[in-house]
């Protein structure tokens, strides 16, 4: 199974519009706000260190490239080219490596671990945009991606994020400036239970080794200048402890 047409498109019209600075995306905070904080929380739990790392929906690669800083080898995956030519844009020294990914495509994700062999994975936000249907081909792909020996942390808003994100688009001034663009191109983040994405993972074949509970940093504000962060869960699993 992959993805629609539509939610490719969608993201692919979502990245060709989108500005090239970091910071321009509602989501694109700096990297010492999100994968820092995150790295803190993976790193110590890692079992296999030196495996490459695949930043699952990528983007425009801010992350990826904190992230290329740290490990030996890391891979940026995005199924948009857009996002993809804006990484490769942000990062001409190439410190990742950037490709096309579908993750809930089965045999794509299969051919990018016979490439990599086993690897450990980070993926922030994707089970929430991705559509309903394609959440649990995500998670095998996920699990096809770490092998025997890789582990991932994710990171996903919370339920609680959604009255907060309904509130901002109905607000009587309309959405923030840099979320105005996620509605209109029909990639608005869904409903997902929190204990749905544990559930995802455990019929993939994964177990939940540690799990809590951040604020996920915006690069936005509202009408008063508060800046607006969304209550978010992250959790790292893998085949074992």
């Amino acid at each position: 199974m992959s993805v629609s047409s539509r939610y490719r498109g969608a993201w692919e019209g979502f990245w060709r519009e989108a500005p090239g600075e970091q910071g321009g995306v509602f989501w694109d905070a700096a990297p010492a706000l999100t994968a820092a904080v995150h790295l803190a929380l993976f790193e110590p739990r890692l079992t296999a260190p030196d495996l490459p790392l695949v930043d699952v929906g990528c983007g425009n690669g801010t992350q990826t490239r904190f992230l290329a800083d740290r490990f030996p080898q890391v891979v940026g995956t995005d199924l948009a080219p857009a996002a993809l030519d804006h990484a490769r844009t942000a990062d001409p020294a190439g410190r990742a490596r950037y490709r096309l990914l579908d993750a809930a495509d089965r045999t794509e994700a299969e051919a990018l671990h016979t490439e990599l062999g086993d690897a450990n994975v980070y993926m922030r936000g994707v089970f929430h945009q991705a559509e309903p249907d394609d959440r649990q081909p995500l998670a095998d792909g996920l699990a096809t991606l770490l092998g025997e020996r890789g582990m991932v942390f994710l990171v996903e808003l919370a339920e609680a994020a959604g009255p907060l994100l309904r509130g901002l688009a109905q607000s009587p001034d309309g959405p923030p400036a840099k979320l105005a663009p996620v509605f209109r191109h029909g990639i608005a983040p869904g409903e997902v239970a929190d204990a749905a994405v544990p559930e995802y993972l455990r019929r993939a074949g994964l177990m939940v080794l540690a799990s809590g509970e951040l604020p996920l940093v915006t690069t936005e504000h509202t009408s008063d200048g508060t800046p607006i962060e969304l209550p978010s869960r992250w959790l790292v699993a893998g085949r074992s402890g």
